[in-house]
């Protein structure tokens, strides 16, 4: 009979660094060889303490990393975030129970030293409801059939006096992260970019161990000269018979500040001569793409699904960071499987701002984190959640009240993949 090793798990040391790059890929399923220029520019992400490695003797069979993140709660608080990404178990070492501890390692870190909440993006829908997630936002794609859309052909600039122009990258690292800071201090669900996110973007740094191709930028001006938006897109050489073309636009970003920007970078895009479909990128599910053409069937849903994970590591943390249209206050009776951030707390909140201590009083509703966490960015329904079994109310008519409290008028949206 074959005999397990132990597996030890801990963070890794910088000549660990290839190896666990190796199971990195391999755990993505790709080539498990990393190039040098890919492994250098990924050293570049490497805190020591916050990549932890499993090891089966002095083999990498599991990989996780974590790093420093702002979330922006509603109302446009950041909150101190641990953000999760490069999650693998090689496939020879499945079902051991890696994972868990090496997601119980970095979540006791991140509550030591005071994060609010963990986020990440889940490759997979099961998997991390087990460690308290819940899916706090949704994520949507279109693609706009550009002749049907209804925009006038003769389309030449923006109506409201301001311009776009055509950019190169080195204008993208200067004048990006100040227009990113603008939106995300606005944006309930967006996160912070570091600098890395943009040399990545603009071709200084290699990630994915590809050759650079650089995309198009276009950059927003109002009449005054102020930036309010900004894109990313590429663009493919499709033609068909009859010399037809069949391009398409794909933006890999796009970010406006003002509704005016963001017309204006949409009806650009679906203005460049031969592009017959315009591929939105990552949207927030209420976007006001599909409003801004004249026809919105022309923009098709071709993505939706959950995007941005939260756990909440610091109840009342997060729920005092908050804003809230109306008033009220309730009790929660929060379940923490974890062990983390469990209990019976007061919510009392208002215009005015909030307060959230624990009680003694019975419980008004009841909870698992996970969907705390999606109640708490303003997207998800109290009362639908309750019709689904996953909360419970424990005095009639709670549900209706959280709803009331949490929910907002537009929803939340991470632009972002980590």
């Amino acid at each position: 009979m074959s005999r397990r090793t132990e597996i030890d798990v801990r963070p890794i040391t910088e000549a660990e660094f290839p190896d666990w790059n190796r199971a990195l890929n391999t755990g993505f399923l790709q080539p498990p060889a990393v190039a040098a220029e890919q492994l250098e520019a990924r050293r570049r992400q490497f805190v020591p303490g916050r990549s932890l490695g499993a090891f089966d003797g002095d083999r990498c069979v599991a990989t996780f990393r974590s790093f420093d993140q702002e979330l922006t709660a509603v109302g446009g608080v950041p909150v101190r975030a641990d953000a999760i990404s490069n999650v693998t178990v090689t496939a020879t070492h499945r079902r051991r129970g890696l994972l868990t501890r090496m997601m119980a390692q970095d979540l006791a870190a991140a509550k030591e030293r005071g994060d609010v909440v963990a986020t990440l993006i889940a490759a997979e829908y099961p998997i991390y409801g087990r460690y308290g997630f819940g899916p706090a936002t949704t994520m949507t794609e279109w693609a706009v059939d550009v002749p049907r859309a209804g925009l006038d052909p003769r389309w030449a600039a923006p109506e409201d006096g301001g311009r776009i122009d055509l950019v190169d990258g080195d204008d993208v690292r200067k004048l990006g992260p100040e227009l990113h800071e603008r939106l995300r201090r606005a944006q309930p669900g967006a996160v912070s970019r570091a600098e890395l996110w943009w040399q990545s973007r603009t071709g200084v740094v290699n990630m994915n161990g590809t050759p650079w191709t650089e995309p198009y930028y276009a950059l927003y001006r109002s009449a005054d000269g102020e930036v309010e938006g900004m894109a990313s897109y590429r663009t493919d050489d499709h033609w068909g018979g009859a010399k037809q073309p069949l391009n398409t636009a794909t933006v890999d970003w796009l970010i406006a500040v003002t509704p005016v920007a963001e017309r204006a970078l949409w009806h650009y895009l679906c203005s460049v001569d031969w592009v017959q479909t315009v591929k939105s990128g990552w949207r927030s599910p209420d976007d006001l793409l599909p409003h801004l053409l004249p026809d919105p069937r022309a923009a098709r849903i071709t993505t939706q699904a959950d995007w941005l994970w939260v756990r909440i590591l610091d109840v009342a943390g997060a729920l005092e960071a908050r804003t809230y249209e109306g008033q009220g206050s309730v009790v929660l009776e929060v379940v923490d499987r974890g062990g983390l951030t469990g209990g019976r707390w007061r919510l009392e909140a208002g215009p005015d701002g909030a307060s959230c201590a624990p009680a003694t009083e019975s419980a008004h509703l009841t909870l698992d984190v996970g969907d705390l966490a999606a109640l708490w960015l303003g997207d998800a329904s109290a009362v639908r959640l309750a019709a689904l079994g996953r909360v419970r109310e424990e005095r009639a008519g709670a549900a209706r009240v959280v709803d009331a409290l949490l929910r907002t008028s537009r929803r939340p949206w991470c632009p972002d993949m980590f």
